[in-house]
């Protein structure tokens, strides 16, 4: 498959959302581009699955590579592993949900669609891109795109909102790019991650460039204290911004967290990790008593996904392969678990016009398929087997036991102890939302979801079961990738 269409895709489709005439026009040429791009990453995925059968020692499939600055060595070099393909399936399904739920955004609609599809543009160059130089780019590419949303179609405090996500994303560039200009300077004037891997960081350059690349990407995946942005970036931005923001660009730093720091600077992850764990446990422990104190439903589940992207960090830092595949695992389940709950909470706002969790109740008898929807992703939150949390959570347990020793014990066992208190903060949510009496007689002639809104909790709702139900196939997919990292990290 030629990868170039996963780039030409959403840019086609942003250039011809620009030559539409009215507001109709554009939505249904955005939801057409975007099925084009869910197809395309399905087919990605059925294609991958029959050539690494054909090419099992291949670890990068669909290598294309272009000269595009030859004196400083900078070339398109493209390629995908498992890992890369789960992330382009979740990206286009999370903009195709996004584009639906975005049905009656009415303020300056055709600009709207565009910095989305601008946002999923970066997305898949970032996660198809062997250059670094070129990764670099494409992670840029999803910044501006970003503050503007939030700027422009936000609510609340939206420009210190978007103020201070842009400052701390580029700050967190800013660091990244240092970094990436260290592998360049110490392996042999390369950015290609293939090459780079081969050349082999010195061991001391590792321990200066890991924690530099890993604090960037860190940035990305709300890494504690690093995650300030969060809350407030996700409770201003509208709904589709806060499922872009929240399923898609915290996994670009997770993506390069591993892709880039742990896969290239194997030396530099074993020196750092028990440092990665400790500020992961804060991380998880502290999103979820955080969520307890917050009655905003944006607010809840940005606080929680600070604690739940903390377990993709952990998997990370217990360095074993069971553990890194459900760190993988729990960034695609994340994605559409918290992209799905911030499209609810988008249609309850729409109707109730609050978020305040006590100002509403008994929402169950008049919004049926939203509040199933919410009692559903709240479930998958708090990890009920059946569900992608419960999967993604507990490779990640399994694999941190892995590790013998009291320091990674006890680390599993206070993340695992998180499960308790989320438990207390979804059910207490769910409950006062949807249960009892009505507490406002005007929510009393609320209507239901849409077909659009219906679609797109489907969709989402269908890929938690999916893993939920049936993980075997997305084990399958990334566990060659985690082996690579493994055989990094033991130096073979």
């Amino acid at each position: 498959m030629n990868l170039l269409l996963l780039i030409g895709a959403p840019l086609l489709t942003a250039i011809a959302v620009l030559t539409c005439r009215n507001k109709e026009q554009v939505k249904w040429v955005s939801l057409t581009g975007s099925f084009i791009q869910l197809g395309l990453s399905v087919a990605l995925y059925f294609l991958f699955q029959q050539e690494k059968a054909l090419h099992p020692g291949d670890q990068f499939l669909f290598n294309q590579e272009h000269k595009l600055f030859e004196a400083i060595n900078i070339n398109l070099h493209f390629g995908v592993d498992g890992l890369g393909v789960a992330m382009i399936m979740l990206t286009s399904l999370v903009l195709v949900a996004g584009v639906l739920v975005s049905w009656n955004v009415e303020k300056m609609t055709k600009e709207f669609y565009f910095l989305l599809l601008l946002l999923a543009l970066g997305a898949y160059g970032f996660f198809i891109s062997l250059d670094l130089f070129i990764l670099f780019f494409f992670l840029e590419i999803s910044v501006i795109p970003k503050y503007l949303l939030i700027g422009i179609w936000g609510s609340g405090k939206k420009e210190y909102s978007a103020n201070k996500l842009a400052l701390m994303l580029m700050g967190g560039s800013a660091l990244i790019l240092v970094g990436i200009l260290g592998l360049y300077f110490t392996s042999g004037h390369s950015f290609d991650i293939m090459v780079l891997a081969l050349n082999n960081v010195p061991t001391q350059a590792q321990y200066i460039i890991f924690p530099l690349l890993f604090a960037g990407f860190g940035v990305f995946t709300a890494l504690f204290p690093l995650h300030t942005w969060v809350p407030d970036g996700h409770s201003s931005a509208p709904t589709a911004g806060s499922m872009f923001l929240a399923g898609i660009s915290m996994k670009l730093g997770g993506y390069g967290c591993l892709r880039v720091a742990t896969y290239l600077l194997p030396e530099g992850a074993k020196e750092y990790a028990n440092i990665i764990i400790v500020l992961s446990v804060i991380a998880i422990l502290y999103g979820a008593f955080a969520t307890m104190m917050q009655k905003d439903l944006k607010y809840i589940n940005a606080y929680s996904s600070v604690s739940h992207v903390g377990f993709s960090l952990l998997g990370i830092g217990m360095l074993t392969q069971t553990a890194i595949t459900g760190a993988m695992m729990q960034m695609v389940s994340h994605g559409l678990m918290t992209a799905l709950f911030f499209a609810v909470i988008g249609m309850i706002y729409d109707r109730t016009h609050t978020r305040m969790v006590n100002e509403m109740g008994g929402l169950m008898k008049v919004m049926p398929f939203i509040t199933t929807v919410f009692f559903l992703v709240g479930l998958c939150s708090l990890g009920l087997p059946g569900l992608s949390g419960f999967v993604a959570e507990m490779t990640v347990f399994v694999g941190s036991w892995e590790n013998g020793d009291a320091f990674h014990r006890i680390a599993t066992i206070a993340a695992t102890a998180s499960i308790v208190v989320t438990a207390v903060y979804i059910l207490r949510a769910i409950g006062n939302t949807a249960m009892g009496p009505i507490k406002n007689e005007a929510h009393l002639q609320l209507k239901d979801a849409t077909w659009n809104e219906r679609l797109a909790a489907i969709l989402l709702l269908g890929g938690i079961l999916a893993i939920g139900i049936v993980p075997g196939w997305l084990n399958d997919l990334l566990q060659p990738a985690a082996h690579e990292i493994m055989n990094r990290l033991s130096g073979k």
